[in-house]
Parts: C-alpha cells; structure tokens; sequence
C-alpha cells in the first residue's frame, strides 16, 4: 500500500514540476535543478541541454531526494543572490513568468484529463450487476466465515426468494442484531445452505454481510471518452472550488482534510476496490494539487501569480525582500498545516477512522 501511495504521489508530483520545467525551456529561463522529493539528496544526475539563443549551455540537475512527498524546480534568478543571471527567472517578462508558474497546475489538470480518458476508454465504467450474485467477500466478515464464495447466487433468505441485489441487501440491512440468517445459494449449478449471523453496526442500526456487488465495465468510445475527460475534470474542479469555499466559511470541519498520512491511506483503499478506482482517485488527487497551488496563499504558485500581476498593473516590480519574507511566512504555516493535520490522520487511523 505504501509502495502504491508513494508511486501515485511521485507521479502527481512529477507532472506538476515537469510543467513547470517545460515552460522554463520554453521561455529561455535557466533550471538549476529539477528534483522530486525533499531532504538529502539519494541520486543525482547532472544534465546539459545546448540554448540555441546562446553560445552558454542550460546546466540542469535532476535529483531524486529522501522524502518523495513533495518536489520543486529551481530556477536561475528566483532567489536575492542569483538576480544578475540574464536568463534568470526574475529577469523574464511578467508574462513569460506567469506562463512559468501557471504551468504546473495546469499540468496536473491535463493529467486528470489523460487518466479519465484512459479510464473510460480502456478500463470502462464501473456498472453493478443488480442480481444476487457476490463479487468480492471480504476475508474476516460473517459471509466469508460462513464458507460464501465470490460467485455465489443468493436464491434465497430465510424462505423468502431474492431477484436483485437491491432485495438482497434490503433483507439484510434489516437483521436484528444477533439474529442468523439461512442463505440457499447457487453454486456450479448446486444449491447450497449457509447459515449466517450478519454483522450488526450500532451506529447506523443495520446488519451487513461483508460482500459487495458484481461489477462490469462499460467501455466508452474514444470520443465519448476524450469529451467525458474533460468534462469530469471540469465538474472536479468546481466541486473542489466549492468544497474550499465551505471549508473557509466554516460549513465543513477542517477534521474532513487529509495530509500525507490520510492521503496515503485512501490511495492504499482505492487501489483495493481496482484499477478504475486507484486511477479515478489518481485524477482527482491530480486536480487538488492544481486547485490548491493556485490559491493566492503565500508560498504557493497562486500568490507568485498574484504578485506578477501586481507588477503588469503598477508597471514595476514589488521588493523582492518583501515578497521573499511573505512567501516564507506562507511555506512556514503551510509546514505547520501539514504537521497539523497529519497528526489528525495519525489520530483518526489509531481510532480505527
């Protein structure tokens, strides 16, 4: 699981920097280094690629650090001691600058894109089977204990004859607490009788076996499935945008938010339900990470963007002092965000959350 999650995020994270490398290329701005991860540096790999506007090479680094949640690309000219690079970030124009910060959100919605249609065109949609027919039975739970297999056709419950999964789980749902259930089931073509004793959910007062549905996959048309990408990435994002707006006027608890912890976790839960999952979960982490960095905070592409603006408007640039210390008050509450709400997952999964 942790492997997975790892894989998922280096991904997300690879494409975010690459836009921003890319455009960096396209706009004659020299990158330092390109790396994937924070901390002490595990590989490094020094590259040259010729500029033909200049007889003087772009010397890139491209690093793979301890900590893979994260990543950056550093650029010649964004930091006070390297401002006289004449192909240093700073001394591009406004738009060229705002192409460059831009670059990385974006590359993470055309992500989204690329796996939605890959999803819908390849894997398909996932459809249940509305019979009586188990997929999955989970290992540990009252149906796997009683010997059901994945399957198996409910014919009946306790006498009373079942057509749909709806019915099935219906008769289920309402087992009192305790109670057993005899199950005739079909299978190879022989009726089998087991008997089961659900599991009963205080909270919601209803009893559960520990199956789920029979699931097929309705491939789309590559048309339909380039419209739908773009069209699911469109609804995505204003879900999210939505989703910031109630969280910042206080309709839904700030408990609701994931750090790396809970993040890594529902990566792990998603690739257990399949590859149509792990890759639907894949997508929309892509586009969070391209709502969020373009949020005017401190620290993040959104303000860099904000303050570039700033200077179209007034015709001159904001001190370069000043917007530093700004965007590292930013990076520090936003460390402290982090920390904060990881260890909210490290309670809500000890709890059992």
């Amino acid at each position: 699981m942790i492997i997975m999650s790892l894989l998922v995020l280096a991904v997300i994270i690879l494409v975010h920097e690459l836009g921003h490398f890319l455009a960096c290329r396209s706009a004659g701005i020299d990158v330092e280094e390109f790396s994937i991860g924070f901390g002490p540096k595990l590989i490094s790999i020094n590259g040259k690629k010729e500029d033909s506007r200049s007889e003087q090479d772009i010397q890139t680094e491209y690093t793979l650090r301890l900590f893979p949640i994260g990543g950056f690309v550093r650029m010649a000219g964004a930091e006070p001691d390297d401002f006289d690079n004449p192909r240093g970030f700073n001394r591009a124009s406004p738009w060229q600058r705002i192409k460059v910060l831009s670059a990385g959100p974006l590359a993470n919605f055309a992500l989204a894109i690329v796996i939605f249609i890959f999803a819908f065109t390849l894997v398909g949609l996932p459809e249940i089977v509305n019979q009586p027919i188990l997929g999955e039975v989970v290992a540990g739970k009252p149906a796997a204990e009683a010997g059901l297999r994945p399957g198996d056709r409910v014919i009946s419950i306790d006498g009373q004859e079942v057509a749909t999964w709806e019915e099935m789980v219906e008769i289920i749902r309402k087992t009192p607490e305790g109670a057993a259930r005899e199950l005739v089931v079909l299978r190879d073509g022989q009726r089998h009788t087991f008997t089961v004793r659900p599991e009963y959910n205080a909270s919601t007062q209803t009893s559960m076996l520990g199956v789920s549905a029979t699931i097929t996959y309705h491939k789309m048309g590559v048309w339909e499935g380039i419209k739908m990408g773009f069209v699911n990435t469109y609804l995505t994002t204003v879900l999210m945008l939505q989703g910031l707006v109630q969280l910042i006027t206080g309709a839904v608890s700030p408990d609701s938010l994931a750090g790396p912890v809970g993040i890594t976790k529902m990566i792990g839960e998603a690739a257990q339900g399949g590859l149509i999952y792990l890759l639907n979960f894949t997508a929309l982490l892509s586009i969070n990470l391209g709502v969020i960095n373009l949020i005017p905070f401190p620290a993040l592409d959104g303000s860099r963007i904000v303050f570039t603006g700033v200077e179209l408007v007034r015709g001159r640039p904001i001190e370069a002092e000043r917007e530093n210390f700004i965007h590292l008050i930013g990076f520090v509450v936003l460390v402290g965000l982090i920390i904060l709400i990881t260890f909210n997952d490290i309670v809500n999964i000890a709890k059992g959350g």
